[in-house]
């Protein structure tokens, strides 16, 4: 048996069976859900999959912790390994439903995830669908993403990957329909499109999708400099180029820029958009009578979605064929699960009451509208676990047999609902209080869930639109938060959402804030071992945690002034990069042990000597910041540069190295140019951002990290 090892053999044996095809049933393949052509031995292939944070919508599955979660590990290993097991997954569906003759939407090995976009507002719906705001760290787990999805056997990917939305995309999702998100060529090539270079240019992505909304005037799905000179002509992007679902229908119906479909469809044709999620291309073919289609055009597309098919192996047997249904919701896969879920959580204060004694003999409870809230595990774009563990269901897993007892109140509703009278939204407060009143301690679970923040249209979404409104809490929940805490028991916070939320009003009045996002399927056995020191925090802030009182330009305003940490002028509540841990790693040396100046533009390499004096294992994440000096186009604060997690034994000391790439010591000026133009760099290195005051310092670690000086 002879396979497909690249994309040359694919593509010309996708050219010869399009060859075959007549124009119909080549204009037919342009949607997303393709019918067979029998007399060609093609069945039919729905192309619309989801796997975000695991299989989605199609049944069983291992749910992992959100994306922006998994963003929160700072881990490129740990996310390919999670890619490479949602593929197994999803290539195992698709063995079995196709075997029993199922072959409809989300059953299918084109998982159009990961979303790239960068959640530069922190009241987008969608943020919690990204890798934060950072556009190095989001290229860098996006890359290991795909290359866990794209994993190949026999010469064949898994599943192909998609890189999404592309390209200027992250709210207001109340008007993606019609929305035109203006940014400059500066923002454009400094934040919202180095992700998608690195996706396409390093990691082979083999689709891309684009966005509802306009960039700059044009359709993202029919977009002349975004899809022709950009994506084809200066990536030389080989792979398909697929439209979100039904945005095409937009270009007629919500940013009027075509008049009718047969325009719309020839339009995305046209500029480079292969396949139609939605229904517009079903006019292709009236289109192409009215002339304002070429056959050439129809079948190019054809050509490149059945290279995809070829690549796959679905014409062919492979050990694909083989991977048995058995791995969907292994116990290998939980287990991945629930690290992920320790190393997403961010441990946001803590006096020093976490971890507790599991020796105790102590009375608990356990209150709020996540602290047993299935919703609040698996975020949006989710399967659904083989097992659900809850917060409320983990503690008390984890303190059987031991002198904790341990007491549930839901506390109150997750929102204020206009429909539910005000006596009943309140009646679950006084039995919250009776019982914080009558513990030792209170953990307090409160947060949001894919019914408050989300996707436009979303059937789940309690509002027209899924943009929060602010950065609290929901009223509810902050009065049960203030009458819990005027009990004077003790209380943990543990927030579950998929963006930040302004817990500071509290910071001064709990011992601890756990910020666990939406932690997947065994989160609540990932926070209770945390909570009880089985395992020591290990998530990162992926984003800026602002006051909500703090100034934040409009979201429908695209330029990156005063947004996130490279352009934030004030002072935010917790910064990006930012953990606490059971403990401190220390930094005893680190020095440049090289700069590499024989190509145009120079790479460094730092050398980093770490031990872990506790008693404890310890995980954390080096992060190195650089900021060039002498450009007058330099972010106003810095950026990151390179990260590694690291992992050491108690009491163990080990040597790492980290290499920063030539683009660190670069900035892209007004034009959109990345230019080498600085005198020198600073370089920061620590556990942390370098504008941490030296109060947070304290709190956050016994060593304060290095500066070093780079000559350009």
């Amino acid at each position: 048996m002879r396979y497909i090892m690249n994309r040359t053999e694919a593509r010309e044996k996708a050219t010869a069976l399009v060859a075959q095809m007549t124009i119909e049933e080549a204009a037919s393949q342009l949607l997303h859900s393709s019918p067979a052509i029998p007399r060609l031995g093609i069945p039919a292939y729905d192309w619309w999959s989801e796997a975000l944070h695991g299989v989605a919508r199609a049944g069983t599955a291992t749910c992992y912790p959100q994306a922006i979660g998994l963003g929160a590990t700072f881990d490129r290993e740990l996310l390919q390994k999670i890619a490479g097991s949602i593929a197994l997954e999803a290539r195992a569906k698709y063995n079995a439903y196709s075997r029993l003759g199922d072959r409809t939407r989300y059953k299918g090995v084109t998982m159009w995830s990961p979303n790239i976009n960068i959640f530069r507002d922190p009241r987008w719906g969608r943020g919690q669908e990204t890798y934060g705001e950072d556009p190095i760290l989001t290229a860098s787990l996006g890359c290991a993403f795909v290359e866990g999805l794209q994993t190949k056997r026999d010469g064949y990917l898994t599943t192909a990957a998609c890189a999404k939305h592309f390209a200027v995309h992250s709210g207001p999702e109340a008007l993606r329909h019609s929305f035109d998100a203006k940014a400059t060529k500066k923002d454009l090539w400094e934040t919202y499109l180095p992700a998608f270079e690195a996706l396409v240019t390093q990691a082979d992505v083999e689709a891309v999708m684009g966005a509802y909304n306009r960039t700059n005037e044009e359709p993202c799905c029919a977009h002349s400099y975004l899809m022709e000179e950009v994506l084809r002509d200066k990536w030389h992007f080989e792979g398909h180029y697929v439209s979100d679902c039904w945005a095409i229908r937009d270009f007629h119906e919500g940013h009027h820029v075509t008049a009718f479909p047969e325009d719309s469809a020839a339009l995305a044709l046209e500029k480079g958009c292969d396949l139609n999620c939605g229904c517009t291309y079903e006019y292709i073919l009236q289109a192409y009578k009215q002339g304002k289609v070429t056959e050439e055009e129809i079948r190019r597309s054809a050509e490149r979605l059945f290279t995809t098919r070829y690549l796959l192996g679905l014409f062919d047997h492979s050990s694909l064929d083989e991977i048995p249904y058995n791995v969907v919701g292994c116990k290998e896969h939980r287990e991945l699960a629930y690290q992920a879920a320790v190393e997403s959580c961010v441990l946001l204060k803590n006096d020093g009451t976490l971890p507790l004694s599991l020796k105790d003999n102590k009375r608990m409870a356990v209150i709020g509208p996540n602290a047993d809230s299935h919703a609040a595990l698996v975020g949006n774009y989710n399967g659904t676990p083989p097992r659900s563990i809850t917060v409320v269901e983990g503690i008390t897993r984890i303190c059987e047999d031991t002198g904790w007892d341990v007491n549930y109140a839901e506390g109150c509703l997750l929102y204020d609902d206009p429909s539910v009278r005000k006596v009943f939204q309140n009646y679950r407060i006084p039995e919250a209080v009776a019982l914080a009143e009558s513990c030792d301690l209170a953990i307090v679970c409160v947060g949001l869930d894919s019914t408050l923040e989300g996707e436009q249209g979303d059937v789940s979404n309690a509002f027209a639109s899924g943009d929060k409104p602010d950065l609290l809490l929901p009223k509810i929940q902050r009065d049960l938060v203030e009458q819990v805490i005027a009990t004077g028991t003790p209380v943990i916070l543990i927030d579950l959402a998929g963006s930040p939320i302004d817990l500071s009003a509290y910071e001064d009045q709990v011992p601890a804030i756990l910020h666990a996002w939406y932690p997947g399927g065994e989160g609540g056995r990932a926070i209770a071992d945390i909570l009880f020191g089985k395992v020591s925090p290990g998530g990162k802030l992926p984003l800026t945690f602002y006051y909500n009182d703090g100034p934040l330009p409009d979201i429908t305003d695209y330029h990156m002034t005063g947004r996130t940490y490279r352009y934030f002028e004030g002072r935010p509540w917790k910064p990006f990069g930012f953990g606490l841990t059971y403990g401190e790693l220390q930094i005893a040396e680190a020095k440049v042990t090289e700069v590499d100046y024989t190509k145009e533009i120079p790479s460094a390499q730092i050398t980093i000597h770490c031990q872990n004096p506790t008693d404890r294992d310890l995980s954390d994440v080096l992060q190195v910041y650089a900021h060039v000096n002498g450009s007058s186009n330099e972010v106003p604060n810095h950026k990151l540069a390179a990260f590694e997690r690291i992992r050491l034994d108690a009491g163990e000391s080990k040597e790492f190295r980290i290499t920063i790439p030539p683009m660190a010591f670069t900035t892209v000026d007004n034009s959109g140019n990345r230019v080498f133009d600085g005198t020198s760099a600073t370089l920061y290195l620590g556990f942390s951002q370098p504008d941490l005051t030296e109060e947070d310092q304290k709190i956050y670690t016994g060593n304060r990290g290095q500066v070093f000086a780079v000559t350009l």
